[in-house]
């Protein structure tokens, strides 16, 4: 069996016994977007949190939010990064009230891309002001699921505290 057949095989195994996952009502909301490879939906879906998905088309609507919620993006290869911000993301992004809303960024990415690895979520984080909560390669690994878990509940609770 090839290498690519192995890990198709292996991802195919662990999307049959994935655990489904129930989030709570004050759960965090990942609004995300994934093309027709699915990685990101398959990490997403493995959180125990409210999510969206982005439309695939860009000219679909895009959603217009009303509420925080935490942006997990992928990053494309393209030469020096250019063009790593899937045009979806950035059309939702261009919407003041999504801008509004945002409270973090996750990245999805291949660590093939070198110092390229999730920049499309370094750029939003950098252009909207935010902060990148984390990286993850392709559908991520059971500890990336873990991390990501902890890190954006205790992100989440922190975030919906009242300001003094």
């Amino acid at each position: 069996m090839s290498t690519l057949a192995t890990v198709l095989a292996a991802a195919q195994e662990r999307e049959n016994h994935r655990l489904d996952v129930t989030a709570r009502e004050d759960s965090p909301l990942v609004v995300y977007f994934s093309s027709v490879t699915r990685n990101t939906d398959r990490f997403i879906q493995k959180l125990p949190v409210r999510s969206l998905r982005l439309p695939l088309k860009t000219s679909e609507p895009a959603p217009e939010l009303t509420e925080p919620f935490v942006l997990a993006v992928p990053s494309y290869g393209r030469p020096g990064g250019a063009g790593s911000v899937p045009p979806q993301v950035v059309k939702f992004l261009n919407q003041p009230v999504n801008r509004q809303h945002l409270m973090g960024v996750i990245g999805a990415g291949n660590t093939n891309f070198g110092s390229l690895f999730c920049v499309a979520a370094e750029k939003v984080a950098v252009k909207c002001q935010v902060p990148l909560l984390y990286k993850f390669e392709l559908m991520g690994t059971d500890e990336d699921v873990e991390k990501v878990t902890l890190g954006l509940d205790k992100f989440w609770q922190a975030s919906m505290q009242p300001r003094d």
